[in-house]
């Protein structure tokens, strides 16, 4: 029996994650513990991913959330230590590029654990950016590298890393498929919002680079504002965005703010919008798998493959590429399958 510790702690992290459990619950052979590391602690953005997902509650919350980046990565990796200490897991499985993610890799690596990374090899070239950071030591210290493109693939071989590295697809897509039905049949938020579907904006703000400079968020809130007044703009709020909102003495005049939704609200809201402005690089997927036009609210985006297939535009760079074309790399949406078949392979 091959046990996997799964570490996750942020709403990307829980889609991706209930697409994979969902194919090892489907295996006599493998068995799952998942970590929780609390890193988004709001209801709105956790608990309700794990029950609209069907995702088993996690075996051990760590109630981390809050505070700077060092703190929170040091007290995750005090905390997911202990349980790798306790249990000795034959793999810990980590997503994305949260600190929730270098934590785990971190941890096991140092333990001597081998670490399977889920969304391996993204980069933004920014390392000005939290996340860049944490994409970067945390492939570098992974044993199994999923990368969702070829793109990703290449760039880790510039590094110098191809021991490990696969190219299995996207479990976003795995998730988007086995959800957008689901959300079509007992989501009613675009009703009660009072939406008329194909003539709203959906736009989603948290990115540190956006929220932590003054300056940043005005340029933001400006361009959302000016959408406004042209056709609604829902924005469902991030509890940083909150923040900083305040902290700024700012306003969301003229935007359709909500609070938080749980993940089939969201594909509901993806499915019946006209386009997304965000700066999210979960939601930019997400918004190709339903084909909606994004614009991503940054200067760089790691999916670069959206852009250069038509369906995303850097909000300051030039218009989308015209005509647009399917993204092979994303796959068929059984890449959860194909990473489990390429751990049990590994041994």
């Amino acid at each position: 029996m091959t046990t996997i510790l799964t570490v996750v702690g942020a709403r990307p992290q829980f889609i991706k994650a209930a697409a994979v459990s969902r194919a090892i619950r489907a295996r006599d052979s493998m068995s799952e513990i998942m970590v929780h590391t609390g890193q988004h602690f709001d209801a709105n953005m956790s608990d309700v991913f794990f029950d609209e997902l069907e995702i088993a509650p996690p075996a051990h919350h760590l109630g981390i959330g809050g505070g700077g980046h060092g703190r929170m990565t040091g007290r995750m990796l005090e905390g997911i230590e202990g349980i790798l200490e306790a249990g000795r897991p034959d793999w810990v499985l980590i997503y994305g590029d949260t600190n929730s993610t270098i934590a785990g890799a971190l941890a096991a690596a140092k333990l001597h654990i081998p670490v399977a990374h889920v969304e391996a090899g993204l980069r933004s070239f920014n390392k000005r950016m939290p996340e860049e950071i944490n994409r970067i030591l945390t492939d570098h210290v992974s044993t199994l590298l999923f990368c969702p493109t070829q793109k990703a693939v290449d760039n880790l071989a510039s590094e110098g890393i191809t021991a490990g590295v696969h190219h299995v697809g996207d479990v976003m897509y795995d998730a988007t498929l086995d959800a957008s039905e689901k959300a079509r049949e007992t989501s009613d938020i675009v009703a009660r919002l009072q939406l008329e579907p194909g003539k709203y904006v959906l736009s989603t703000v948290h990115r540190a680079e956006n929220t932590d400079s003054r300056d940043a968020l005005v340029a933001v809130l400006d361009h959302l504002k000016a959408k406004a007044a042209e056709v609604p703009v829902v924005l469902p709020l991030h509890p940083r965005t909150v923040g900083a909102v305040k902290k700024h003495g700012l306003d969301f005049d003229g935007l359709t703010v909500i609070d938080p939704v749980g993940y089939l609200d969201m594909a509901a809201l993806l499915d019946g919008c006209a386009e997304v402005l965000t700066d999210s690089g979960g939601v930019q997927k997400e918004a190709y798998f339903h084909r909606k036009p994004c614009t991503t609210l940054r200067d760089e985006t790691e999916w670069v493959e959206t852009i250069e297939a038509g369906w995303n535009r850097l909000w300051k760079g030039a218009d989308f590429v015209s005509p647009r074309k399917d993204i092979a790399d994303y796959g068929d949406g059984r890449s959860a399958e194909r990473i489990l078949d390429l751990i049990a392979s590994a041994g």
